[in-house]
């Protein structure tokens, strides 16, 4: 075991410590050095770094039934990644934020492109108009290479995450339980074609249940790694609003499409846009207020250029709409496997995605 892994056993015990958060975590490992010998302390040198008596005492429980060798065998068995506060990979935005929490469990994969991201939240019983605008926002957005981040939760949230991975795009999911507790369950399966196109973060351990005051929590992680958070749909005593209020906290844009002033679920959004939110009526309107415009165009321009007529022959065949490599292969009278490592090579470079099942799309 390397040091790096060695020193993450740590934070993952410290993370199972009720009393114990992000500026108490920071002054131990200041204190001792590493969380390792902040972990194995003695008592009095734990008392004397000024933690109060109800973190001691949880700290000294935890520490006296957990084993650490286990808890991280589980962690690698469930195909996790531990990200802490000190790791590059940890999301910047995030980390920016009063509060991130020290550590991530991650399944599936975050990339640097990840921070071009945008939260996309609304209420679980989203009617047809709400569905429908988050559907072709999402869709618009991810054109723009724009992260869809949201909370796995009914109605808005699902919708935001199945478009995305419809459109071709990336997806993140924010749980306010452990990885290994779905909730709700009947978006299993979605999880898990997340995980394919995005990743699953949580800040809980496994096994924790989805409690209702998780949920806040981890709406602060949602806005958090978002440069807007955008209210598709919501009523007044929606955690949309909650997510929308820690956004306007964390210093991000709020967006908030507007809704029949006679539909309770539209309530929110409407109050939202009274007190400051921007009115969305198509992604021109968020590009243009993150200033993202300019950005989306020089990025296209950055992207690595074909360098041969075999590449320049394949982007002419391939669009937004996935297209199944056979028929790529059909269609440029191109030998399959010619086919298959020239992609394979285009989309190391960013000039293509494959979107599952052997389908390429453009990455432009």
């Amino acid at each position: 075991m390397d040091a790096m892994t060695d020193e993450k056993r740590y934070w993952v015990g410290f993370n199972r410590v009720s009393g114990i958060g992000p500026v108490r975590l920071r002054a131990l490992q200041d204190y001792f050095g590493s969380l390792a010998r902040a972990w194995q302390a003695h008592t009095d040198e734990l008392r004397a770094t000024g933690l109060d008596h109800r973190s001691l005492e949880a700290l000294l429980h935890m520490r006296g039934r957990l084993d650490l060798d286990t808890e991280m065998a589980r962690i690698e068995q469930a195909g996790l990644t531990l990200l802490t506060l000190d790791d590059p990979g940890y999301p910047r935005l995030l980390k920016e934020t009063d509060g991130a929490p020290p550590l991530l469990y991650v399944k599936g994969e975050l990339k640097p492109e990840d921070e071009w991201a945008l939260a996309v939240v609304g209420t679980r019983g989203a009617t047809h108009y709400g569905k429908e605008a988050a559907h072709r926002l999402v869709t618009d957005l991810v054109a723009q290479g724009i992260t869809i981040v949201s909370g796995l939760a009914y109605g808005i949230d699902t919708v935001a995450h199945q478009t995305a991975i419809e459109a071709g795009g990336r997806t993140l999911a924010v749980l306010g339980c452990g990885l290994d507790i779905i909730y709700p369950t009947s978006n299993t399966r979605l999880a898990a074609e997340i995980t394919h196109h995005g990743a699953l973060l949580s800040e809980h351990p496994l096994g924790t249940r989805p409690e209702a005051r998780h949920f806040p929590a981890r709406n602060r992680i949602v806005s958090g790694l978002s440069l807007g958070v955008l209210v598709v749909e919501a009523g007044r005593d929606s955690g949309a609003l909650i997510t929308a209020n820690m956004a306007s906290e964390q210093g991000r844009d709020v967006f908030a499409v507007p809704g029949n002033i006679f539909n309770l679920k539209a309530s929110g959004v409407n109050y939202l846009i009274q007190t400051g939110a921007k009115l969305v009526m198509s992604v021109n309107d968020i590009l243009e207020e993150l200033n993202l415009r300019t950005a989306v165009e020089q990025r296209a321009v950055q992207l690595a250029l074909p360098e041969d007529e075999t590449e320049r022959t394949l982007l002419q065949h391939l669009s937004s709409d996935p297209a199944h490599i056979d028929d790529i292969s059909r269609a440029t009278a191109l030998p399959l496997p010619v086919v298959s490592a020239t992609l394979a090579l285009m989309e190391l470079k960013g000039l293509v995605r494959q979107v599952g099942g052997m389908n390429y799309v453009t990455a432009r």
